[in-house]
């Protein structure tokens, strides 16, 4: 048990996480660099502490200045939120070597899922439905790589196994460039991720991107939350998220979370995660799992009702799971939009200083956000300053209401993607729901040259 949450991260999920500590009787105590000195939120926690430097190296990465914070602060748990050091397995090990609770799975299930080959083989082992290919190191003799790729059958793509982030990937199509593929792709593992380990799988041409959300406790209970699709993807980057996926038989979804669950069991996973799956012909295809809170969960919690934050908190406290699969009724539909401070046309960053701030309301709108008049947004950090969440009865229901939403949001004094999504929401592809991952892009494409 812990009564005091270090927060090891910055802006919306800063927040969101101090809010559902403060809802369970938590104490926050909320780190920031100096470039984040003077957010808003950081007067909500019971404590702030600085850490460090605007580079994210200097401070919001920075484990020894986070583990010093939280000694001084008397915090018994970090929670790290999504991105920086959140699925970093030797951060989690060091968070529980200096006897706090790491806010998470255990160092070895983020070291397992983290690496794509071993998560592969431990997903098979429970049933999980994987994309065809190998789940074992690649061989080093070329024939030998071919001969696993010719089995494949092309085209096929390389990955690192321990990459992500739409990062450390190459789609192969004929056997003349495979092993020139591997080569780079082993380059860029090495220079991004520390890894240079690579492994070669089927690669699915018009595929959607579906997750199944996860939750575990320490005591073997496991759930799944229902679906997400977040097919609507800019270089592998999302802009739109919504739950239930649209058009996916029920009985498949249920089919596919309990193996999911069932994979938490086997693998003695505790806390929230999710299963990022690609579906094309009507069938599902692991690609990789999260092991921490993703960004687009606020579409789960909107459809099932459950506030998956507390939740995390609850079983990193060693409770039971209060809930059953039973219990888990998924209903309406949620829309999720992210908004970036950038510009529309060549999504270049567009850092700087917001004017003006009309949030929409109404029934079942939800925005989390950190941002507000007068605030800056810092050069050094991601983007994006909000997420915009609605909810509907139908899926139909939901669209009407995040176009209103839309419409009646304004952020003045940087440019942003909201024109974007304004158009999105009118795309008659989307609209019909279940695009590929490649629509946006092709979309976007269109719009340049029309």
């Amino acid at each position: 048990m812990f009564d005091t949450v270090l927060i090891a991260n910055r802006g919306e999920i800063a927040l969101r996480i101090q809010r559902a500590c403060r809802g369970l009787g938590l104490r926050t105590v909320a780190v920031y660099s100096e470039a984040d000195a003077d957010a808003p939120y950081l007067q909500a926690a019971d404590q702030a502490l600085c850490i460090g430097p605007p580079a994210p190296g200097q401070s919001y990465l920075n484990q020894a200045a986070i583990l010093f914070a939280a000694k001084i602060s008397g915090a018994q748990a970090i929670h790290p939120g999504y991105g920086f050091l959140s699925e970093n397995a030797g951060f989690a090990a060091r968070v529980e070597a200096a006897g706090l609770v790491f806010v998470g799975p255990s160092a070895e299930c983020i070291r397992t899922m983290g690496d794509k080959v071993a998560a592969k083989r431990a997903m098979r082992t429970a049933g999980v439905p994987c994309v065809p290919g190998p789940d074992q190191a690649l061989p080093s003799g070329p024939a030998a790589i071919h001969a696993i790729a010719d089995a494949i059958g092309y085209p096929v793509i390389v990955k690192a196994a321990g990459g992500g982030g739409g990062r450390g990937m190459r789609v192969v199509h004929e056997p003349a460039t495979l092993i020139d593929a591997l080569a780079v792709t082993r380059e860029e593992a090495r220079r991004a991720f520390g890894n240079a380990e690579v492994y070669i799988e089927k690669f699915l041409s018009h595929p959607r991107h579906v997750e199944i959300q996860v939750l575990a406790d320490s005591h073997g209970n496991a759930l799944w939350l229902g679906s997400r699709d977040c097919s609507l993807q800019r270089r592998n980057q999302k802009v739109v998220e919504e739950a239930p996926a649209p058009g996916i038989p029920v009985a498949q979804v249920a089919a596919v979370g309990e193996r999911c669950a069932e994979a938490c069991r086997q693998i003695g996973y505790c806390g929230v995660g999710t299963f990022e799956f690609l579906y094309e012909n009507d069938a599902f295809y692991f690609i990789e799992m999260n092991t921490r809170l993703q960004v687009e969960h606020p579409v789960t919690e909107m459809t099932t009702g459950i506030d998956i934050v507390q939740q995390q908190l609850r079983v990193a406290r060693g409770e039971r799971l209060s809930l059953h699969q039973a219990d888990i009724v998924c209903t309406g539909h949620a829309i999720e939009c992210r908004l970036n401070a950038e510009d529309p046309r060549s999504f270049a960053p567009a850092p700087g200083w917001i004017t003006d701030w009309v949030l929409p309301g109404g029934f079942s709108v939800r925005v989390d956000s950190h941002a507000g008049a007068g605030y800056r947004v810092s050069p050094y950090y991601d983007s994006m300053f909000a997420k915009l969440i609605v909810h509907g009865a139908t899926r139909a229901d939901a669209l009407d209401r995040m176009r209103l939403a839309l419409a009646e949001m304004q952020v003045g004094g940087i440019a942003t993607n909201l024109a974007l999504h304004r158009e999105i929401m009118d795309d008659s592809g989307f609209t019909a729901g279940g695009v590929d991952i490649h629509h946006l892009e092709r979309w976007l494409a269109a719009r340049a040259v029309a």
